[in-house]
């Protein structure tokens, strides 16, 4: 219980000893937003490793050479745990921002940093609103930010098991003509979501998958993207799951 209760108060802590440099990266904005991101990026990116070592987790990259650092790219794999895209945040070098739910808009402080860091807010229930947040995914994309989006559409509460992939959510590569990279995290739901409402020390594994390019393919090429991507994702996780379930079977056919 004690993990819970200090990985809490970090983030209260946060959120309130940086309401003041909230007040100065807006008035940076206001005359420079590269510089906000830029700073914005950098804080954020810290207190996800702060919250993260709180938590005990211990981290385990593989494919890291098959993430570009000289382009975006968009960052598509499963979603299993609230940690996730901390997780994915904090293994990437490049600035990267998030397709999320439009509920997490209505959190106080937090949206702010998200909006700071080119995170995006997705009604799917709008189809006129969603297609407006995925143009606007495409330019941030085409200027040189990368993006992430879980397309599964929400965390999956079984583990060994993927939902369906969203052909809706690789519209940013198709019409961006950025490269797919495709993410596993395994072991995740081990941190929190397996035993809430305590946190766990936990052992996790993010595997990244060689680049799937969109530029230049046909019609029926790209339709099947989301399905090869999915695989790629389902490949690495029976590649590695082992290593965080032992010797139980836990592959996916």
């Amino acid at each position: 219980m004690i993990r819970i209760i200090l990985a809490g108060l970090a983030v209260l802590l946060f959120l309130i000893l940086t309401l003041p440099l909230l007040l100065i990266l807006w008035i940076v904005g206001l005359f420079n937003k590269e510089a906000r991101f830029t700073a914005s990026y950098s804080v954020i990116k810290w207190a996800f490793k702060l919250i993260l070592f709180v938590c005990g987790t211990k981290i385990t990259v593989y494919g890291a050479e098959n993430v570009p650092e000289d382009r975006s790219v968009l960052f598509t794999g499963n979603h299993r745990s609230i940690f996730d895209i901390l997780i994915l945040y904090v293994n990437t070098n490049r600035p990267m921002g998030l397709i999320s739910k439009k509920e997490l808009a209505k959190v106080p402080i937090f949206n702010i940093w998200m909006n700071f860091i080119g995170c995006l807010f997705l009604d799917r229930n709008d189809i006129k609103q969603g297609l407006k947040t995925i143009l606007t995914a495409v330019d941030m994309v085409k200027n040189g930010m990368s993006m992430a989006i879980f397309p599964e559409g929400t965390r999956n509460k079984e583990e060994g098991t993927f939902l369906p992939f969203k052909g809706g959510s690789f519209k940013i590569a198709e019409k961006s003509g950025c490269e797919v990279i495709p993410f596993t995290v395994i072991g995740s739901a081990s941190i929190f979501e397996d035993q809430k409402p305590r946190i766990k020390k936990s052992h996790v594994i993010l595997c990244f998958g060689k680049p799937v390019p969109t530029a230049g393919l046909s019609r029926d090429e790209i339709k099947v993207i989301p399905e090869n991507v999915r695989a790629s994702v389902m490949d690495m996780y029976n590649e590695h799951s082992s290593e965080i379930f032992g010797s139980k079977d836990e592959s996916i056919a």
